[in-house]
């Protein structure tokens, strides 16, 4: 059983490419192993489901709770852990019996536990956020709080930016753009000790942005609030305040444009330079000042340029010459 755990780990740290995938010396990882997990899965659908909710596998069950903790197949499975045996995170010792013990709602394991040297880069990040820096609201904080394990796809997997701008905007609107959400984290207000501070609106505060709703559609709300890293693999998770946020329309609308090593930095080179477009993969998602630049129409817009020139200078020397003729036989 060991093994088989260590395999599915390797599984899903690779993302999910279990044909020819290999956990150190053991054996090739085959889609028996996923579907051998997915199998087992089966019996946690059987209450967590709209299926099970509607039809119970064992009477007398109280399923009034599952409310939050629905989940479908088709929605896990493609899903980064979606590998995996739900019992690898959720404990064996307390989910095996139905109704599940009492202890089992605190005893799921970690994300370090797999996650260990990625959490422990990212820390240090997560510390300088603002959502750090507010008192009261680092402790409520956990990697679910962003990113749900159950449904979130890596973005270099995900590929398609629309699909990547709604997964990863979803993780900040829902609390952003929600009273109800936000007040589970929010601190004390400044002004009102003992209340909790209000939601702020964010398209008033967005109100410097043209057409805000529309680049919550195009880019994610990272774009502006995380910093740059040089040559960093991933992005930061250091999210900056409204101070601090970028703020400089052409950091993305520019033929350099910071999208191309951010949201579309997964891209394959090929894509990004198709038809001989500078930043064609943007061209087809976003308006971005040069990406309709072509280096073969900019050298043959050059050519005519320099032979209009020439001409025009042809023209003129001729004609100087034609004169100095004419007075020559007067």
């Amino acid at each position: 059983m060991l093994a088989s755990w260590r395999q599915t780990i390797v599984v899903l740290l690779l993302g999910g490419w279990g044909l020819s995938a290999f956990a150190g010396g053991d054996a090739p990882i085959d889609t028996a192993t996923i579907e051998l997990n997915r199998k087992a899965n089966e019996a946690c659908y059987a209450c967590h489901s709209a299926a099970g909710i509607a039809k119970p596998p064992k009477a007398g069950l109280d399923l009034s709770k599952l409310k939050d903790s629905r989940l479908e197949p088709p929605v896990f499975n493609p899903s980064d852990h979606g590998v995996m045996d739900c019992r690898e995170c959720h404990s064996k010792t307390h989910y095996n019996d139905y109704p599940h013990a009492e202890a089992g709602k605190t005893s799921t394991v970690g994300c370090t536990e797999c996650h260990a040297a990625k959490v422990l880069r990212l820390e240090p990040q997560f510390n300088a956020s603002v959502h750090a820096k507010v008192k009261g609201v680092k402790e409520k904080f956990t990697c679910f709080t962003c990113h749900d394990p159950h449904i979130n796809i890596v973005q270099k997997r995900l590929k398609d930016p629309a699909k990547i701008v709604a997964q990863d905007n979803h993780g900040c609107l829902e609390c952003h753009n929600s009273s109800e959400t936000f007040a589970k984290f929010a601190p004390e207000g400044e002004k009102t000790p003992g209340q909790k501070k209000a939601r702020p609106d964010i398209d008033t505060i967005h109100d410097w942005l043209p057409n805000t709703r529309a680049h919550w559609k195009s880019v994610r709300c990272i774009e502006c609030h995380t910093p740059e890293v040089a040559e960093a693999k991933m992005l930061s998770h250091e999210i900056l305040n409204k101070e601090k946020a970028e703020k400089k329309c052409l950091t993305c609308h520019s033929a350099n444009s910071t999208l191309k090593v951010r949201l579309y930095r997964h891209m394959v080179k090929d894509e990004q330079q198709k038809y001989g477009f500078t930043n064609s993969v943007i061209l087809s998602n976003s308006y971005v000042i040069g990406a309709t630049r072509h280096p073969l129409l900019d050298n043959i817009l050059i050519g005519l340029a320099g032979l209009t020139l020439l001409g025009v200078l042809a023209h003129g020397a001729v004609r100087i010459i034609a004169a100095m003729g004419r007075k020559g036989k007067e």
